[in-house]
């Protein structure tokens, strides 16, 4: 079942937002760490099994309790003890803290529809996705930061051992050395002088970033470089846009008012330009407009998704359509890796190569000098 934009009453659904959000501002101030992507889809995965054999949910956690290893088998056992005192499972879950409200709310309809069983098959394939999407992000960027730290490192190698050793080979003949050579010699000078104020630098840098990477002007400032960098703004594009279809193609399904699906991946999205479109769009869509006019607004919106959002409005089919969306960009986002990494591969092996041929040539330039002057 879809849900028809046209039919919501935006009253009632700002009023439920507001609610909401306050729910959710509660909610994060006292949370503590969530379940990882993993745990929470073995959770709902191994669930749903258990309650579709035919067990009722407090001897499903039984059988979770004896499965699952201890550092898991707490939050059972929490969620078991307020089984037994009369609590449903969503608030159960809810109220480890460990959960996010975008869950609480979807388990909230599976109970109160009767749907359990397929809500937590969705929830499952959900984070199975989640994870999927994850691992494509971490791939894109793994492989260049790799090369790249192992350049910096062989360079540093280079320039602290082999480079001084020429240096004093040069020194007992007392010749001119090439421009390039004493480049290089006054560069490994340096780097021998300052290593330990650069060592502090970065640490300091890094401590900064760490403290501030959660702030909004830092977040902007991230996001708006990746989606200037060729190649890597297109794949983080797709993956944020294959999460937003797959968490609103669920919340969908499970009749949750299309403004509240938008506020609670606002939440859970994770990436500044769309939380920040979201925002915009929430406001836009209790003002009456349709979701795929809201969309056209913002560029992180591509046009597929602009197009088959209004053909959904109008067959109440979002679901569905964004389920598809969801499948059809991931697919995308997997080629367009592949591809990513086979062309850098050639062109970040020519980077460490270069510098590293920089260095040799220029220490053994002068021994060429000496042997043309000798003959």
């Amino acid at each position: 079942m879809s849900i028809d934009l046209r039919n919501i009453d935006l009253k009632k659904s700002k009023q439920q937002g507001i609610e909401w959000h306050k729910s959710l501002s509660i909610d994060i101030r006292f949370r503590k760490k969530e379940l990882s992507l993993k745990k929470k889809e073995d959770l709902y995965s191994e669930l749903g099994i258990l309650i579709g054999s035919g067990l009722d949910i407090k001897s499903s956690f039984l059988v979770l309790m004896e499965e699952n290893k201890k550092e898991i088998r707490q939050f059972y056992q929490n969620v078991y003890d307020k089984l037994i005192k009369g609590v449903s499972l969503s608030d159960a879950l809810r109220e480890t803290g460990k959960i996010s409200m975008y869950e609480y709310f979807t388990v909230q309809i599976g109970e109160e529809t009767g749907n359990l069983y397929t809500v937590l098959n969705q929830l499952a394939q959900h984070f199975s996705q989640r994870i999927k999407q994850k691992r494509q992000l971490i791939n894109t960027f793994s492989y260049p930061v790799l090369v790249i730290i192992t350049a910096v490192v062989v360079v540093l190698f280079m320039m602290n051992f082999i480079v001084p050793m020429f240096e004093e080979l040069f020194k007992r003949f007392n010749g001119e050395l090439p421009t390039l050579t004493r480049i290089v010699i006054q560069t490994s000078e340096f780097i021998s002088k300052y290593s330990w104020s650069m060592i502090v630098v970065v640490s300091a840098i890094t401590t900064l970033i760490l403290m501030v990477r959660k702030k909004d002007f830092y977040r902007k400032i991230t996001s708006e470089f990746i989606l200037r960098v060729p190649g890597i703004k297109t794949i983080v594009k797709k993956v944020y846009l294959a999460k937003f279809c797959q968490t609103f193609s669920l919340l969908n399904s499970s009749k949750i008012p299309v403004v509240t699906s938008i506020q609670l991946i606002q939440k859970i999205i994770g990436f500044y330009p769309f939380e920040k479109a979201l925002a915009e769009i929430e406001k836009e869509l209790v003002n009456g407009k349709l979701l795929h006019e809201s969309f056209q607004m913002y560029s992180v919106f591509d046009a597929k998704i602009i197009s088959l959002t209004k053909v959904g409005e109008e067959v109440n089919k979002l679901d569905d359509i964004y389920n598809n969306l969801s499948r059809q960009y991931s697919e995308e986002i997997q080629h367009k890796v592949s591809v990513l990494n086979t062309l850098l591969e050639p062109v970040l092996i020519i980077f460490i190569g270069f510098f590293v041929a920089l260095i040799l040539i220029s220490m053994y330039l002068p021994m060429f000098q000496m042997s043309n002057t000798m003959y």
